[in-house]
């Protein structure tokens, strides 16, 4: 089957935009690609973090840009400060989220809210910001970064499931948007990855990855022009086929599997 978007070839080609790199798979993908010979602008709202992230590169290869990606107007102003600086961006990932473990019976409102304004607000925020130059150009990347969870419902995952869906949906609908145009869209389905976010978990995570291994997959998908880039295998591969089962048979399955 081929392509759905353009290969990379040469990584020091690129600029790329990480937003949510101060710890996790958004630091490791961060260094990888500064590894890789990519020039990499980094932001989170964690400016120290950042500077760790990125210590010891040469200041041409690098831009730290801190804000709140939840916030759009500080967004929109570090958008302008890397285009001062680079005049366009090749590549803009997508990984700034939060995990709230939320069963049925603990449901918040104020805690959903703040969910889906940093894991999906924020990210039509950024499309609105960046996608003009690159439609403009006839050239650029876009990476969402969502989750397996998001293609079933699974238990403590009331929340970050349904954030992690729409950005499925989201991912796949802009690819039919903007890939006539010039544009490649990549659609990120980690599993279980050891980072602060899964740190909370309180039950077994099969083929549970590092950052550093999650952050070669994401970078090897991308540059084969793979649209869709899950990892590790052996258990998405299991999620996928258990998310396309009926419900009568999906729902025991998942009970038994999680003990939940």
């Amino acid at each position: 089957m081929a392509n759905l978007n353009a290969k990379i070839s040469d990584w020091r080609s690129q600029r790329v935009w990480v937003i949510g790199a101060s710890s996790g798979i958004g630091a490791a993908f961060a260094q990888h690609l500064l590894k890789l010979g990519a020039t990499v602008a980094v932001s989170a709202r964690r400016e120290v973090e950042l500077q760790q992230v990125v210590a010891g590169v040469p200041a041409e290869r690098v831009q730290v840009l801190p804000f709140d990606a939840a916030n759009a107007e500080a967004m929109q102003a570090a958008y302008a400060r890397l285009i001062e600086s680079w005049e366009s961006i090749d590549m803009v990932v997508f990984i700034a989220a939060r995990y709230d473990a939320m069963r049925a019976w603990e449901i918040n409102t104020d805690t959903a809210r703040k969910a889906f304004e940093l894991n999906v607000i924020s990210v039509y925020q950024g499309l609105e910001i960046i996608l003009p130059g690159m439609l403009a150009r006839g050239k650029g990347r876009i990476a969402l970064v969502a989750s397996v969870a998001g293609l079933t419902g699974l238990p403590q995952a009331t929340v970050y499931g349904a954030t992690k869906a729409a950005l499925i949906n989201l991912a796949e609908s802009l690819y039919f948007d903007v890939a006539p145009r010039g544009l490649a869209v990549h659609l990120i389905k980690p599993g279980f990855v050891k980072t602060p976010m899964t740190s909370v978990n309180d039950f077994a995570m099969p083929a549970l990855l590092t950052p550093e291994e999650a952050a070669v997959e994401m970078a090897k998908g991308i540059a084969a022009g793979d649209f869709e880039i899950t990892f590790p295998r052996k258990f998405t591969r299991w999620v996928h086929l258990v998310a396309k089962l009926p419900y009568g048979l999906r729902f025991p399955l998942l009970h038994k599997a999680t003990k939940l």
